[in-house]
């Protein structure tokens, strides 16, 4: 019989020859077990059991999760518990409920130690003031997680004591470990602007997060600046978001490399029904299959660039007339 549990298990062994056997499965199951997506597939006309091939499936926009409960099983388990975005104030923020907080972090730890190797080789600093002054952020949940499993006395979170971070950092530099920071995007800023800080040699990973406290500009104008203040060759990249369970990565010049069980879809920017392989250019529609709790298949709001040859995929924007996303915002100096 299949379950949520079923789902689960089977995560870590997909691949690019299971993927649309998996996707298709747990469509299907959902299309069933969520209430919320049952009735969009209604309203749209469609019949669940008429699809057949993955750019059949109806993609959920992510906007539903701002004023429903997106959950697929019983809603009255008492283990539910919920992931909130962040926003500007008066923003309605969307909720992503899950069931297993715990699966989240395998799922997090799965996908960082895929693309940078094990946590125990790296120092950990996490730079997330606006995300540790509000409860049941998804991006603190996985950098505390990372923290403890780093095992190292030099991680931890830092809220805007820059001083102490850098002398920590500098500490973390002589050792034999590798040293990650990760920072939202304005807080980076302020440390680059702020102090003379040399971080050659560390991984500085920034996750957006600005909160409109900044006029808008392009990822690569944003990560050439910080390049230059910080001493550091590249810019590392997360992309997340709260009704995601699943991260990408960019290494490089903004280069997204996303997880097996995760798949990039480009849309058509006039028509969001519209899925064609030969698009590169357009909205961005995702496949998270960790998703088993809530939907699995979602249209976002953001505006992408899909590469077949390397299947990478980068993050241009938003499309107009969309809220302010906390978790995803382009920046201006």
């Amino acid at each position: 019989m299949l379950n949520a549990q079923f789902f689960k298990d089977k995560l870590f062994n997909i691949n690019a020859q299971n993927f649309e056997e998996h996707a298709l499965s747990l469509f299907r199951w959902q299309a069933t077990h969520n209430a919320i997506y049952r009735s969009y597939i209604n309203n749209l006309g469609r019949d669940a059991g008429e699809v057949h091939k993955l750019e059949d499936i109806p993609f959920l926009p992510i906007s539903f999760f701002k004023k429903h409960r997106v959950i697929s099983g019983d809603p009255e388990n008492q283990q539910w518990t919920y992931f909130e975005s962040s926003g500007t104030t008066g923003q309605q923020r969307s909720r992503h409920y899950v069931s297993d907080s715990q699966f989240y972090a395998k799922v997090c730890q799965q996908i960082f130690e895929q693309q940078y190797g094990p946590l125990e080789d790296y120092h950990i600093f996490a730079l997330l003031p606006s995300y540790l002054e509000r409860q049941h952020a998804s991006l603190v949940a996985m950098a505390d997680d990372f923290i403890r499993k780093s095992r190292s006395e030099l991680s931890g979170f830092f809220l805007d004591d820059y001083p102490t971070l850098l002398k920590h950092i500098s500490e973390a530099r002589s050792s034999q470990k590798k040293t990650l920071l990760l920072g939202v995007t304005f807080a980076l800023l302020e440390l680059s602007e702020n102090y003379d800080a040399d971080l050659k040699g560390v991984v500085v990973m920034e996750t957006g997060g600005m909160k409109g406290r900044r006029k808008e500009i392009i990822r690569q104008e944003l990560h050439q600046y910080l390049k230059k203040q910080l001493n550091v060759t590249q810019i590392h990249a997360e992309y997340g978001m709260t009704e995601l369970m699943s991260q990408a990565y960019a290494q490089a010049d903004g280069f997204f490399h996303a997880p097996p069980w995760m798949r990039i879809f480009i849309r058509d920017i006039n028509d969001p029904f519209s899925l064609d392989y030969r698009l590169r250019y357009g909205g961005i529609n995702i496949i998270d299959l960790a998703n088993v709790d809530s939907c699995a298949f979602l249209e976002t709001q953001d505006l992408g660039k899909y590469h077949p040859e390397e299947q990478t995929f980068e993050v241009l924007g938003r499309l107009d007339n969309t809220d302010i996303r906390g978790c995803n915002l382009m920046v201006s100096l």
